[in-house]
C-alpha cells in the first residue's frame, strides 16, 4: 500500500512528468495526485511549486450574520440528496470524509488522510482523531462503516450514493459486498473493492456523500441534526429560508483549517428569476449569491461588488426520456428520433442565445475538454432538413413535442433558442416553463425537458450517474449494455490517455444512440459583498461555511 502523507504514488510522480511535458495541466495534476492520496502540499511540491497562500490580513474577523441568497428544496435523506443547494445547508453540520477544492484538490475532512494500492482496488482511511458528534459521541470507523452500508443499499429508490459505490453493491443482495468495508480499529476503515474504481475519492467529496451518526437511519434529519460541523440548524421552511447558528461543541476543524467565523448563516430564496436576486444584492438584502447568471453579470459588475469565477464541466442537458409514454406511444424509443433532434440545432447558437456566450461548445456527449479522460470525437452535423426527413421517416413529421424547462433565466432561455430551432427546422414544438417547487418535484419524469448538471472531477463520474442504465438519476432513460461495459471497463483505468480510449468510444455510441443535446460548457460566476472572505466561486457550486467571514 502506497500513498501515504510521508510516501508519495508511484502514479503521482507519472502524472508530475505529464504536467512538467506539458501533456495535462496544472488542475488536472492536482486532481489525480491528491485523489490518490499525495496531500495538496507534496502535490504542489512534486511540480516544484508553492501551495497559494491566503493573502496578507485576509483571516476573517470573529462574529456576524451572513445572508446567502440560494433556493430552499425539501430536505431529505443525506444519501438522496439530488440538488446541490441542499448539500450546501446540510455542510453546515454533516461533514464529509474529503472535501473537494477550487483548484482541483482533494484533501481531507473526517479522514485525515488516506492509501491507495497500485491498482485502485484497496482504499485505507485514517480518521480524525478527536472529532466529536454534537450529541457527545465520539466520531469512529463505526460511524464510517454505517455509511458505506447506507450508501450501499440499492433496494432504496433514489439512492444515488448506491451509483457511486459501483463494485462495492453486491449485484445478487443490492447491499454492501459483504467484507467490502471494514473498521480496523476506532479510526481505521479500510475499503476492498472486486474490481479498480479510481472514482471513489472524488464520490466520496460528493454532496449526497454526507456522514451521518451512526444512529441514524433515515428520515427528517432536521428532527434530531446530530452532526461534527461547525453549525447547529436552527429552521427550514422550503422556498423561504433556512437558519443556522455557530455550534455550541467545540469544531476539530478550528486548529486545522481555521473558522469557523460567522455567528449565523441564513439562507434565503427569492425563486429562479435572476432579476429577484440581482434586486436583492443591490438593495443590501443578502451580501452573497449563489450565482449570478446571464445578463445580470454585467449589471452586477457595474456595482460595488466582488465577482468569482470558476471554468467548470457544469452544463445544462436538453434530453428526451426514451422510456417516457405519451398518449400510448413511446416518441423517444427511436435512436433515429432522438439524433434528428440534435441535428436540427446548432450548439453554438444556443451558447450565445442561452448563456451569454460565457462558456465553450459542447459536443452531446458529456465529456468536458477539462476532464482528463476527454478525447475529441467528430459530432453529429447540424442539419436541420436532414433533420426533418428523419422525422418524417419515422412517422413523427407531424409530432408536436413539448418542452420543459425550469423558469430559471439561462435554461428558460436556452430551451426558448432550442424550440425556435426545432421550429425553424419544420418541427411542431411548444413550450412549457415551471416554476422550481413544481419542476423538482418531477425532473426525472418529463418526456423532453432541460436539467442542470454539475461538474464532477471525472467524465467517467458523471456519466455513471447519468447514463448508466436503471440507475437513480438516470433520467433520459438510456439503457445500453454496450455503454455499461464500456464505462465500467474505463473506471478501472487509472492511466487518462489509456482511459480516454475508452472514452472516445463511450462519446462516439452516445452520439449514434441520441442521447442528449448538450449544448455548452458553463463559466460560473458569484458575486458578494467586497468585505466577504471564502465566497469564491467552486466549480460545483459548493459552499465550505467554515472559509466564510468579514473581513476586520
Amino acid at each position: 500500500m502506497t500513498g501515504s502523507p510521508d510516501r508519495i504514488h508511484p502514479a503521482a510522480r507519472m502524472h508530475a512528468d505529464e504536467f512538467r511535458a506539458g501533456r495535462i495541466s496544472r488542475r488536472e495534476f492536482l486532481t489525480r495526485a491528491t485523489a490518490l492520496g499525495v496531500t495538496a502540499t507534496a502535490a504542489y511540491g512534486l511540480i516544484g511549486a508553492a501551495r497559494p497562500a491566503l493573502a496578507q490580513g485576509a483571516t476573517p474577523e470573529q462574529g456576524g450574520t451572513l445572508r446567502i441568497q440560494q433556493e430552499i428544496i425539501a430536505l431529505k435523506d443525506p444519501r438522496l440528496w439530488d440538488w446541490t443547494e441542499i448539500g450546501n445547508f446540510g455542510r453546515t453540520w454533516l461533514e464529509y470524509l474529503i472535501e473537494y477544492n477550487r483548484d482541483g484538490t482533494f484533501r481531507g475532512m473526517l479522514a485525515e488522510s488516506w492509501e491507495v494500492n497500485d491498482d485502485a482496488t484497496e482504499f485505507v482511511f485514517r480518521l480524525r482523531p478527536n472529532v466529536t458528534w454534537s450529541n457527545g459521541d465520539a466520531f469512529t470507523a463505526e460511524d464510517v462503516v454505517h455509511n458505506f452500508r447506507r450508501w450501499s443499499d440499492a433496494s432504496v429508490e433514489g439512492n444515488s450514493m448506491a451509483t457511486r459505490m459501483g463494485n462495492l453493491v453486491d449485484p445478487d443482495t443490492s447491499a454492501l459486498r459483504e467484507g467490502a468495508v471494514t473498521a480496523e480499529d476506532d479510526l481505521t476503515v479500510r475499503v476492498v473493492l472486486p474490481t479498480p474504481d479510481i472514482t471513489l475519492i472524488a464520490s466520496l467529496s460528493d454532496y449526497p456523500a454526507a456522514i451521518t451518526h451512526r444512529s441514524y437511519g433515515g428520515g427528517d434529519i432536521m428532527e434530531d441534526p446530530i452532526g461534527t460541523g461547525p453549525y447547529r440548524p436552527v429552521s427550514y421552511e422550503v422556498g423561504i429560508r433556512g437558519v443556522v447558528e455557530r455550534s455550541e461543541t467545540p469544531w476539530w476543524g478550528t486548529d486545522v483549517y481555521g473558522g469557523p467565523y460567522l455567528d449565523r448563516i441564513e439562507y434565503i430564496d427569492y425563486g429562479t428569476d435572476p432579476a429577484a436576486s440581482l434586486s436583492a444584492i443591490e438593495a443590501g438584502e443578502v451580501d452573497m449569491l449563489y450565482e449570478s447568471v446571464g445578463e445580470f453579470i454585467e449589471i452586477m459588475d457595474s456595482l460595488d461588488l466582488q465577482k468569482s469565477e470558476a471554468i467548470t464541466s457544469n452544463t445544462l442537458v436538453i434530453r428526451t426520456n426514451q422510456k417516457a409514454e405519451v398518449d400510448g406511444r413511446t416518441p423517444y424509443g427511436e435512436a433515429a428520433v432522438r439524433r434528428a433532434l440534435a441535428m436540427a440545432v446548432d450548439n453554438s447558437v444556443l451558447l450565445e442565445l442561452g448563456y451569454s456566450g460565457l462558456g465553450t461548445v459542447a459536443e452531446n456527449h458529456h465529456v468536458s475538454p477539462i476532464h482528463p479522460e476527454y478525447a475529441p470525437v467528430d459530432r453529429l452535423p447540424y442539419d436541420p432538413d436532414q433533420a426533418r426527413t428523419i422525422l418524417e421517416e419515422a412517422g413523427m413529421g407531424d409530432y408536436t413535442h413539448t418542452l420543459v424547462s425550469l423558469d430559471d433565466g439561462y435554461q428558460r432561455d436556452t430551451c426558448d433558442a432550442v424550440a425556435a430551432q426545432l421550429r425553424d427546422a419544420g418541427i411542431n414544438v411548444e413550450r412549457q416553463i415551471l416554476p422550481g417547487s413544481t419542476y423538482w418535484n418531477d425532473w426525472l419524469k418529463f418526456p423532453f425537458s432541460a436539467t442542470e448538471w454539475n461538474g464532477r472531477p471525472l467524465g467517467v463520474q458523471v456519466l455513471g450517474l447519468a447514463y448508466r442504465s436503471g440507475v437513480p438519476w438516470n433520467e433520459s432513460g438510456y439503457a445500453s449494455d454496450e455503454f455499461d461495459d464500456l464505462l465500467t471497463q474505463a473506471n478501472g483505468i487509472a492511466d487518462a490517455d489509456t482511459r480516454s480510449e475508452v472514452m472516445a468510444k463511450i462519446e462516439k455510441l452516445m452520439l449514434q444512440d441520441g442521447v442528449i443535446i448538450q449544448p455548452y460548457w458553463r463559466s460560473t460566476f458569484r458575486h458578494s459583498v467586497p468585505n466577504l472572505l471564502g465566497a469564491e466561486m467552486h466549480p460545483a457550486f459548493e459552499i465550505h461555511p467554515y472559509k466564510l467571514g468579514f473581513a476586520s
